[in-house]
């Protein structure tokens, strides 16, 4: 089975917000992938970067904080602030410029916020969707925060059904406490956040790899999947790169545009 995860749906909605994980499902993505962050004060949030200033107004709004890392705001802070007017007005992937995002939409995403992994956990399980949870560094002060058991305690505390929920850190540590933790959960090794460095190193250890798409070949994923490996790549994003990938039986795509893989697995009766 082929598995869309879309990032956000960065192309059409500003990265890591309740607004894009809303157009990914209504675009037929089958789960979404997002980025957790903490706050000063413990908040488990979603968020990609260590700045906020990319993808908020934080610079304007606490214009003495720099750089402005995440970890130095409160949630209160963090919850105050637009995280969506950025996507509006630098249009990412040109998706606005090529009339993909309506004006109404455009004014909708305005004041956008920073979600809260119990906010994305809680509207995956309504959904009936599913969610690639990825497990980030954290910047000072908080690099030795206790990533796995907050989110796993919070996972419990809100009976969130398990099989809906996916791991996935390049921190392998944490991939090995997840499932060292609960075996039930699904935890995949991030890997190519150096692309100096090789992605893999035998023996492999995990059953699945999350693999940065431009440091591979079809070749590599074909050889992989008939180990029994599940390969997983991130960021596709062009259709050309999409088939060739399927083809070589990958089983699951990263992508900013799920509007151009959904309709292609449909086309192609991949389940």
């Amino acid at each position: 089975m082929l598995n869309i995860a879309h990032r956000g749906a960065r192309s059409l909605a500003p990265e890591n917000t309740m607004a894009a994980a809303r157009k990914a499902l209504a675009l037929g993505a089958d789960m979404w992938e997002m980025d957790m962050a903490v706050t000063q004060d413990g908040a488990l949030i979603v968020f990609h970067d260590d700045s906020l200033l990319r993808t908020t107004d934080a610079k304007a709004r606490f214009p003495r904080r720099s750089p402005w890392t995440f970890t130095d705001f409160s949630l209160e802070e963090i919850r105050s602030l637009d995280s969506g007017s950025w996507f509006v007005e630098t249009d990412p992937h040109g998706e606005i410029a090529a009339g993909h995002v309506s004006a109404a939409e455009q004014k909708s995403l305005r004041g956008e916020k920073v979600p809260t992994l119990e906010e994305a956990l809680l509207f995956t399980q309504e959904s009936d969707w599913r969610i690639n949870v990825e497990l980030k560094r954290l910047p000072p002060p908080l690099e030795n925060f206790p990533v796995v058991e907050r989110v796993l305690d919070l996972i419990r505390r809100l009976k969130i059904d398990k099989r809906r929920v996916v791991f996935s850190s390049f921190n392998h540590a944490w991939v090995r406490e997840v499932r060292a933790r609960d075996a039930d959960f699904e935890a995949e090794a991030l890997v190519g956040f150096n692309n100096v460095l090789p992605m893999l190193v035998e023996p492999l250890e995990f059953k699945a790899y999350n693999m940065r798409s431009t440091l591979t070949n079809e070749a590599e994923v074909l050889s992989l999947t008939r180990r029994g490996i599940a390969v997983k790549l991130y960021v596709v994003n062009e259709e050309g790169d999409m088939r060739r990938f399927i083809a070589a039986g990958a089983a699951g795509l990263f992508t900013d545009f799920p509007q151009r893989l959904a309709p292609l697995k449909k086309s192609l009766a991949l389940t």
